[in-house]
């Protein structure tokens, strides 16, 4: 036991893609399983597909998220992907002093430090990172402020600056031109917080998992009404963590706040692209295709009351 609070939550993932002709193969790939980590257990998971898939697989990417292969052979016109888990997250621990108080320049990764963050404070390619985007992070990054105190400052900043508008963007959009329109949704968010603090150097990852909201005062839960989200996350260097080589912290732009209990991850990589909740190919003569997509978090067995969030997803 942790000695800190814990919650338990079920998660029901529904993805179902309908087509206006016969698809006669389906190959998917998904980030649908919750990882097991320090402060996080997974109980339970399962991903049902229908129709049921001829062949599947199971297995670990570069950066050990759990991916799940299927091929579906027999003639459709829908397919639905489910998965479900049972998952407890343990409240963190909140250490304001050490590394995360530290001067964030102290904070740059090395092949000395922090191995296995280094390539998570490298651009992407095509670049992601503009003049524009480093002098944003630059107004929270002063020289010599500690790391979380800058972190903090601009995360609070992205979700003050830039608008939550759901359409106004899509998985392909660049961050640049998120900048420039001010607005977008979770996912943009995350990556524009992620090339804010790679801008100057520091390790920065894309993580997507699931959020738990209560409904606003009076109302009933909706089932259904919560959605993936995504968020980013910042390596402080130090002797802790699974490799002894630092840890993570978690911010969310998209509320304004850091990491806590309620926020259970699925899968983290350099950017959106690398852990999307699935994707796949088809072979067919379909000339229309729509995907509808809900998601399910709930609180199981253990009481209390978790404060309101922001809306979020795409």
């Amino acid at each position: 036991m942790t000695g800190r609070a814990v919650r338990r939550y079920r998660i029901e993932h529904r993805t179902k893609y309908s087509y206006s002709g016969e698809v006669i193969n389906s190959y998917g790939r998904a980030y649908l399983t919750p990882r097991d980590l320090p402060g996080q257990r997974l109980l339970a998971h399962e991903i049902r597909i229908d129709p049921a898939p001829s062949d599947r697989s199971v297995g670990a990417d570069v950066w050990g998220n759990i991916t799940s292969y299927f091929h579906v052979t027999t003639e459709h016109r829908a397919l639905t992907v489910v998965g479900e888990s049972l998952v407890e997250v343990d409240a963190p621990a909140r250490d304001d002093a050490g590394p995360a108080a530290e001067p964030w320049e102290r904070a740059r990764p090395t092949g000395a430090n922090g191995p296995f963050a280094v390539e998570f404070a490298l651009d992407l390619h095509p670049q992601e990172i503009t003049s524009e985007i480093v002098a944003y992070a630059a107004e929270s990054l002063r020289p010599g402020r500690p790391l979380l105190d800058a972190v903090v400052e601009l995360n609070t900043r992205i979700y003050t600056d830039f608008a939550y508008r759901s359409g106004a963007t899509t998985v392909s959009t660049r961050v640049a031109d998120v900048f420039a329109a001010r607005a977008g949704v979770c996912q943009d968010f995350a990556r524009l917080a992620v090339a804010c603090l790679r801008s100057h150097g520091l390790a920065a990852r894309y993580v997507s998992g699931y959020l738990a909201t209560d409904p606003p005062p009076g109302k009933e839960r909706m089932v259904g009404a919560d959605a993936t989200h995504a968020w980013a996350a910042v390596w402080v260097p130090g002797a802790d963590g699974p490799d002894r080589s630092g840890r993570w912290i978690d911010l969310d732009p998209t509320n304004d706040q850091l990491g806590d209990e309620r926020y259970i991850t699925a899968a983290w990589g350099r950017d959106y692209a690398d852990v999307p909740p699935l994707r796949g190919i088809i072979y067919t003569d379909a000339k229309d295709s729509t995907i509808t997509v809900s998601v399910d978090v709930t609180e199981v067995g253990v009481p209390g009351h978790l404060p309101a969030a922001r809306e979020y997803g795409r």
